[in-house]
């Protein structure tokens, strides 16, 4: 008998507490934000989707070796000086490299940041952008390229022309260099 009236007043005590909880809430502030329409802001430091500024990229391959996933693909091309189209960075300084491909596999990124910070020009940075699901994994390949494929085409062929003409000169100065060694071993030795 005594373990019955021990039972209503455990449920009658519970359903009032319920009830205080409920009604203390009911007239304060929400918490809950319609997410469609309503976002929370986020921290500065959030990491999210990855973005490249490739005016700023110098292709100098430090983020691809910083990545533990490999998800970073880059493909660099060096800039010929008779290249019409030479550009220059952010900071003034003339373009050493042409950056041909640079793509991100957000399916491997474990978004990290040590790209972000392995990157001496700060060209790479997350966003604050967070809603980029999608239901095909070749959807979540991201290309950051500028130049089109016949201009990557056009970048190959100057660096190829510039390799072919320093190799005949780079010939030339070796052996003037073996001519010129006999002759200073014999000035050497009188």
């Amino acid at each position: 008998m005594i373990q019955y009236f021990k039972n209503v007043w455990s449920g009658l005590s519970s359903t009032f507490l319920g009830m205080y909880i409920t009604f203390k809430h009911l007239f304060v502030k929400k918490v809950t934000i319609q997410y469609p329409d309503q976002r929370f802001t986020l921290p500065d430091n959030a990491r999210n989707r990855l973005k490249l500024e490739m005016e700023r990229c110098n292709g100098c391959n430090s983020c691809v070796v910083a990545c533990p996933v490999n998800c970073i693909t880059l493909e660099t091309v060096r800039v010929s000086p008779e290249d019409p189209h030479q550009e220059v960075h952010h900071n003034g300084n003339p373009r050493k490299m042409w950056v041909t491909r640079y793509e991100i596999d957000f399916a491997k990124c474990c978004y990290c940041g040590l790209c972000t910070q392995a990157c001496p020009s700060d060209a790479i940075k997350h966003t604050q952008e967070y809603e980029y699901s999608s239901y095909k994994r070749e959807d979540l390949y991201y290309k950051f390229q500028t130049l089109s494929p016949e201009q990557v085409a056009e970048k190959h062929r100057m660096y190829a022309e510039l390799k072919a003409k320093d190799k005949p000169a780079k010939a030339d100065g070796a052996t003037e260099e073996k001519k010129a060694k006999p002759e200073e071993k014999k000035e050497k030795e009188q």
